[in-house]
Parts: structure tokens; sequence; C-alpha cells
């Protein structure tokens, strides 16, 4: 079992059950309760640009069949390239970026079916 520390609790890690406990006083506890979860968008369908950057090279067109680890993008941030891979195979179905135009983190630069 791994513990490391959280804010307010501990990460508790065991045989790949992952487990976030908080330790609260009674009141905060209540009151957490009611705090309504928020949900995170769901970004699989899209390759995200990861920082600022300059798009140098765009490896794949739409409709394109893509393979786990296949380089997709290249974009370049502080001088260095940083080539964006593929995590799981996959169909292209739109390409929203080109060469030569920069990007903010979290622009689109590609969608998947």
């Amino acid at each position: 079992m791994k513990v490391d520390k959280i804010a307010a609790g501990f990460r508790l890690r065991t045989r790949g059950a992952d487990l976030r406990v908080h330790v609260r006083r009674p009141r905060a506890a209540e009151l957490a309760r009611l705090m309504p979860e928020k949900i995170a968008p769901d970004t699989s369908k899209f390759l995200l640009c990861p920082m600022p950057g300059l798009v140098v090279k765009i490896n794949v067109a739409a409709g394109d069949e893509v393979q786990e680890g296949q380089a997709l993008a290249t974009v370049e941030a502080m001088k260095m390239e940083n080539i964006l891979r593929a995590e799981r195979k996959g169909v292209v179905k739109s390409v929203d970026a080109e060469a030569g135009q920069s990007l903010k983190v979290d622009d689109v630069i590609m969608e998947f079916e």
C-alpha cells in the first residue's frame, strides 16, 4: 500500500485501487456533502495543444487511421519541438489546425471519430 498526503487528507493506492480520503471536521464534512461535483469534460476524442506554441507539422489528414504511438503533429514551444502522438488506435475525423498556426493551451488540433 502506498500513502501520499494531499490537500485535506490522504491518497491511498493498493492493488489497483486509488482512493482519496478527506479528513474534515463534522461541520466541514456536512457542507462538503452539499457541494456539487464538478465533472471534467470528455476530451478523449480530441488532440489538444499541451502548451502555447507554433504548429510546425501535421502528420495526418481527415479520414486517416492512426495507430497507438503514431506521430500526429509537431508543436514548437520555447525553441523545442514536441511530437504529439496518438494514445490509442482510431480514425481522424477532422484536423482543426495547420502548420504555421499559433495555438494556446487546450486549443483543438484534431478530432477523432
